[in-house]
This record gives C-alpha cells, structure tokens and sequence, in this order.
C-alpha cells in the first residue's frame, strides 16, 4: 500500500481524534451533556448522525455486494429503508423529542418508558436495558471484526492489530467527548459517505463510456440484472414474500435505540423539519449511490474480464484500480467512516444504558453528575473490550445473532415506541408483554427448527415481520382488556400533545 493511502488515513484519524478534543472541552458538565450533548444538537448534525449512524459498513460492503449479485431485485430493501426512515422522521422524532423532555427529561430510551408508564417496579427500565446491553455488545463486536478485516486485507496489517486500531480510535473521541464528539464525528464520516458515494459510481461510469456501455457489459450476463422482480443470482421471479421481506426492513427504525436518541437530543421540535430534509435527501443519494457502485462495479468487471471472489469487496476493489492512492486511502476513509460511526453510538447507548438505567437506578440514586460521567467513561472502556475479546474469534455465531439485531430491537422496541407515543390509554403490562413477545418471536423464528417449501422461516419471511405484527397485537388487546388508572400518565402525554401542538402553530405562524 503506497504512503499516499496512508497519509490520507493518518489525517482521517487525527481528524477524528481532534473533534474528540474539541467536544470534550466545549462538553457540559453533567450527564445529559455527556450522553445527550445538553439537547443541543443542529438539523444538520442530528440528520447526518443518524445517517452515519445507521448505515454502517453495510451501507459500502453489504448493499454493493447484494447489488452486484442479485442486481436491482436488491433495490427493495433501500426503498424500505427510504420509507421507514422518513416515517421515523414524521411519527417518532417530534414525538419523542418532547416526551422524553416532558418526562422526567429521561435521557435513555429505558428511562423513556420508566417515565411514560410511570413504572414503579423497574420491570421495564430492567429488561429493555438488559435487551440494549446484550444485543448492541454484540453490534460493536461486528463492527470491530469488520474494521479487523478491513485492515488485514487492504493493507496486509495483522487481524489482531486492525482490531485494536479500529476500537482505540473509537474508544478515544467517545471516551472524552461523549455524545457531541460522537455526534460530530458523525456528521464528518456521512459527508465523507456521502462524496465516496457520489464519486466511485460517477467515475466508473465515465470509465465505462457511459450508460450504453454499462447495458452492453450487463447485456452479456443476463437482462435479468436490471429486472426489480427477478433475482439474478439465480434467475428466479421475486415472490411477494420476498418483496414483503425486504421491503420490512424500513420497520426496523422505530426501534433502533442509536438513531431515535438523536431525536432526543435535537435542539428543538422546530428543526426537526430542517433534519428530516437533510437526513432523508442524504439517505436518498447515499442509497443509490451505494446500489450503483454494485451494478456499475458488475458492469466494469464484466467488461474487463476481470474476477471478484468476494462481491462485497467491489467497493474496495473500484477504489483502488480507478483512484489515486491519496483519493483511494480518502475512499477507504469512507468504509472506516461507515464502521467507526456505527461503533461510537452503539458504545455510547451501551454505556448510557449501564450508567443511567443499572448503576444510578439500583446502586447510587444520589451519584454527583461528575461520578456518572466517570462510570460512563468506564462503561464505553469495558464494552469496547468484551466486543474486542469477543470479536478475535472471526467464526463465533455471534455474527450470525447480529445479523438479527435490526429485527430483534424492531420488532421489541418498534411497536412499544409507536403505540407508547400515540396512545395515551397503553398501559404497563401491555408495554412489557408487547416487548417480549416481539424479541421472542424474532428468535424463535430465526431458530425453530421448521421449514416452508425446503426454506428455514427466517430465509421465507424476514423475522421483524411476525415480531413486528405479533408484538404490536399483544399490545393492543392487552390495552384494550386493562385500563389506565394512573392519572399522571394521561396528564402527561396530554401535556406533551399540548407541547406539539404549540410548537406545529409556532412553525406555521413563522412560516
């Protein structure tokens, strides 16, 4: 690898490195600066955050790679992706931005529901942390091991050490910035996202003459690439399950705890609006530039006569044969960008989740603002290390359970988010048993040993699907069958439809 490509990654470290300074100087002084950066988040800084946030490496190796094998039959997923996220802009982040103020100004989503339900018994502070904790553990291992990975096969580095590297740069900016470091970092690897995805598909599309070439090139496979309803990875019609299937995925974001606490954290109700704008345009060009670097990267080995033994390495592999080694270590940047953004906020919810709803709920009620910000700082080192350990066995299932993460925190915590922020008579019971059933039946889905037409349950329908349903029904007929007796709850959401409903006129007055 050229010095070029390393200079480049050299400076995306220190950038990285430097806003971690940057936020823990300018940071506030308590616990809702550290883990929510005093609610004081720009439009800009929350859209691109959660973006960054949210997509991951899969945003530049996952979706390429299915695009490259199955062609734009992949290209339901993005578009569920597109729906639920602009849903999740429209029914939860106002909502929720003023609930969590309104009450008790709960700063984690566990304490959310504590507040909303005004649950004494801490049953499910308890078993949502607990859920957050297991779940986005395993998520930060998955991100370590692809940074891991990322190391060892572009730059021949050790395994081992690209773990390290990945974890400690991470580890640094969110250990002494806190949520405004991670948050901000974020904003700077979407923007990178964002250009990497707008400048591999363009270049190769010049490379490859143009449109025309690309259909010729594609021509010589298979029509079948550029048919949304058929799979060309094995020449198959798309069935209306698998539609279905994909097309959920955009389900998943009412439950993701690491986007909707930007939510929490946007300055005002009022730039909600301004963030929708940015967050979803961003998301629109990202998505297809990320399905293009696919199909286009077909299109270039296809015609060069060239071989891909792995399809979710086009993205690298473009990067390096078309670009100079500067622009290609700022291309590489962009996966690290990807991987490094999801890592900081699942750390940053982890340690959030430990400090606020285990050791300030159960062990020190009274701890000063500055002892939880230390037992903060502690829980991010102590994530960072079991996801570290359990991430050097590159062939533990734990991969494959993360692989289901989305669905599980979909289809537990979705439901629960939607009905708890629109429906002033849910009630506790129906909020608990609605969790469980849908995170059990997202595992037993995914592991029951049955099969329809030879396929396992989870490869015919995706699993957030029946947690999705399943879930939502306990919670409506369980509702339904209780009543809300506690009078502080109802005052409450009728305090924060007031809250909502003044803000709505104040936007249309300025307007």
């Amino acid at each position: 690898m050229e010095a070029a490509t390393f200079l480049s990654l050299g400076l995306y470290f220190l950038a990285m490195l430097g806003i971690g300074v940057y936020s823990f100087k300018q940071a506030n002084t308590d616990v809702e600066g550290y883990m929510l950066g005093g609610r004081n988040l720009s439009p800009k800084v929350t859209a691109l955050s959660a973006g960054a946030s949210d997509m991951s490496g899969w945003m530049l190796m996952g979706l390429p790679g299915a695009m490259y094998l199955s062609g734009l039959s992949s290209a339901w997923i993005a578009i569920g992706l597109v729906i639920g996220a602009y849903l999740n802009y429209i029914l939860v982040a106002p909502r929720l931005r003023v609930y969590t103020e309104v009450a008790n100004n709960a700063i984690t989503i566990p304490d959310y529901f504590e507040n909303r339900f005004n649950d004494k018994s801490h049953i499910l502070r308890i078993v949502s942390s607990i859920v957050i904790v297991l779940f986005f553990t395993l998520y930060t291992s998955s991100g370590v091991v692809a940074g891991g990975k990322l190391f060892e096969t572009s730059f021949g580095l050790n395994y081992e050490l690209g773990l390290y590297i990945t974890a400690g740069v991470v580890v640094a900016y969110t250990l002494f910035g806190g949520f405004m470091a991670v948050s901000i970092t974020d904003f700077v690897q979407g923007c990178i996202m964002f250009i990497a995805l707008v400048l591999v598909p363009v270049v190769v599309l010049i490379d490859l003459g143009g449109w025309q070439g690309v259909t010729q090139s594609l021509g010589t496979l298979d029509g079948q690439y550029l048919n949304m309803f058929r799979d060309a990875s094995n020449g198959q019609a798309v069935s209306t399950i698998a539609i279905i299937s994909m097309l959920s995925w955009g389900c998943g974001y009412f439950g993701q705890p690491h986007i909707i606490v930007r939510f929490m954290a946007i300055r005002s109700v009022n730039d909600i609006k301004t963030a929708q704008t940015i967050g979803i345009s961003w998301m629109v060009v990202a998505i297809t530039g990320a399905l293009a670097t696919g199909l286009l990267g077909l299109a270039y080995v296809t015609q060069h006569g060239s071989q891909m033994s792995d399809p979710e390495t086009i993205f690298i592999y473009l990067s390096q044969l078309l670009f100079h080694p500067l622009i290609g270590g700022f291309l590489l940047a962009a996966i690290l960008a990807a991987i490094m953004s999801t890592i900081s906020s699942q750390l940053l919810v982890t340690s959030s989740s430990l400090t606020s709803d285990f050791y300030q709920a159960f062990f020190r009620r009274d701890a000063s603002q500055h002892e939880l910000i230390i037992v903060g700082r502690i829980s991010v080192v102590l994530v960072a290390l079991v996801a570290i350990y359990l991430a050097y066995d590159r062939d533990s299932s734990i991969l494959s359970l993360v692989s289901n993460a989305w669905a599980g925190f979909g289809a537990a915590f979705g439901p629960l988010i939607l009905f708890s922020l629109f429906w002033k008579r849910m009630t506790l019971i129906s909020a608990i048993s609605g969790m469980l059933v849908g995170a059990a039946t997202v595992l037993l889905w995914i592991y029951l040993p049955v099969t329809i037409n030879g396929q396992t349950l989870s490869a015919w329908l995706y699993e957030i699907v029946p947690g999705f349903i399943l879930s939502s029904l306990t919670i409506v007929v369980l509702t339904l069958l209780s009543e809300q007796r506690d009078n502080s709850v109802i005052k409450t959401f009728e305090k924060v439809q007031t809250t909502l409903n003044d803000s709505i006129n104040r936007v249309e007055k300025n307007s």
